[in-house]
């Protein structure tokens, strides 16, 4: 005989069937007591009952659900320093990679310490994602308006092969960020131009002095109503970089609602509202959330901006889709002496929707829309013809940094503000 029960796994938020049958035929030492929590869970209704848990077994151990969907390793080449230089097959990733819990958990390297060979970004086995400093770096300085940064941008955009593939490894190797737990929050980042860490007590001698940020015309907190609007327009700016770039998006909590730490740049001894996180949201503070839920969504709805390999270069084919293409204002395909102009802030990033790579649970290919993201951190407006994708559909604003909401383009270009960014999407359901 057969009896099936049917319990809630709540957080998978799905259901579990149980073959009451096979369990009383087993020889499992405690297989009354499951079935009456079996029988227990199928009746409790959520809210009213306290869950029940059930302990897990996997190769003759039982473990305690904790839902670590994987680790985080702070000054992690120490774990591959054998005879004082790291080795990406040291003993340490040889042991995590056979073990069989371990081997499917989600393995992150903050890749550099202090100690010798401490440097060690695109390094790591190839089941091990890294914390990318160099995209973080590259970021700031290009929305800072630093000249010659175009041509790395473009690498930090699409994934950083020149730092991952190396190694085997797509654009899910690099986890890409702008701020973390050390240094300036976001919203610090564009209010300060130097370190406030007085409250530290070390005379402000402590955290970097090099955060290669920009108050955009005073210090700190300010009523001028033009150096706000330039410093929340740099928050959209930096939000939407990354979570449009391909890689993996780490937000710190706070930097989403424009979170301050009043500059301090170390506020690891700060257990105060230098550190807390406020829920008490000021105007400014709400729009910056809204815009970044919404860039969130698009980032979710669209899979050409999650791709799990790294675009590929043309092969010169007519008959060719590429799987990107870079664009100067003009419209046409970026060239050698456009990559080198050390004085162009402005670059265009083509994604045809045949470049997604996401499939679905049947192995077909998850379609999308052809997306058009137009950045310009350059103190000028600059006229951005719009392409000619081939499929039916006309272009539209999903998301413009300089002003709100979405529309459709009925022209054949538009013009990208200053120091702002545009990312528009081609498709007859747009």
């Amino acid at each position: 005989r057969r009896l099936w029960i049917g319990t809630t796994y709540l957080d998978a938020q799905r259901p579990v069937i149980w073959d009451i049958g096979a369990i009383a035929a087993s020889s499992y030492p405690t297989k009354r007591e499951l079935i009456k929590k079996i029988m227990i869970a199928s009746a409790a209704i959520p809210g009213a009952f306290p869950p029940v848990m059930f302990p897990v077994q996997a190769n003759g151990q039982t473990y305690a659900e904790m839902h670590v969907d994987g680790f985080r390793f702070d000054l992690a080449p120490v774990l591959g320093r054998d005879n004082h230089w790291f080795d990406p097959r040291a003993a340490f990733f040889k042991v995590v990679q056979q073990d069989p819990v371990l081997q499917g958990v989600k393995l992150i390297a903050e890749p550099w310490d202090l100690g010798e060979d401490g440097y060690q970004v695109g390094n790591f086995p190839v089941d091990w994602s890294e914390w990318n400093d160099r995209y973080r770096d590259c970021i700031r300085r290009y929305w800072r308006g630093d000249k010659g940064q175009v041509p790395e941008l473009a690498s930090r955009l699409s994934g950083s092969s020149d730092i991952f593939e190396h190694s085997g490894r797509g654009p899910r190797a690099s986890i890409n960020f702008i701020t973390s737990h050390d240094g300036f929050t976001l919203a610090d980042l564009v209010s300060y131009s130097r370190k406030h860490n007085e409250a530290n007590l070390e005379n402000n001698s402590d955290g970097t002095g090099n955060s290669l940020s920009r108050n955009w015309g005073e210090e700190g907190p300010t009523d001028n109503e033009r150096v706000g609007r330039m410093r929340s327009r740099m928050l959209r700016n930096l939000t939407s970089t990354l979570l449009f770039s391909q890689g993996v998006p780490m937000i710190v909590a706070g930097d989403e609602m424009g979170r301050t730490q009043g500059g301090n740049n170390n506020a690891y001894c700060q257990d105060n509202e230098i550190s807390w996180i406020s829920w008490d949201l000021s105007p400014s503070q709400q729009q910056l959330l809204d815009f970044t839920v919404q860039a969130m969504q698009i980032l979710k709805k669209h899979p050409v901006l999650r791709r799990r390999r790294y675009f590929m270069p043309s092969s010169g084919k007519e008959t060719e889709v590429p799987s990107v293409v870079w664009l100067r204002p003009d419209g046409s395909s970026m060239q050698a002496q456009d990559w080198e102009d050390v004085d162009n802030h402005v670059l265009g990033m083509l994604m045809p929707a045949g470049s997604a790579d996401e499939v679905d649970a049947t192995g077909q290919r998850i379609g999308g829309d052809t997306l058009l993201l137009l950045i310009n951190s350059g103190a000028r407006s600059t006229y951005f013809a719009l392409p000619e994708p081939g499929d039916p559909g006309r272009w539209r604003e999903l998301i413009n940094t300089a002003r709100p909401g979405t529309r459709m383009r009925r022209r054949q270009g538009l013009n990208l503000t200053a120091r702002s960014l545009i990312l528009l999407g081609h498709g007859p359901d747009l």
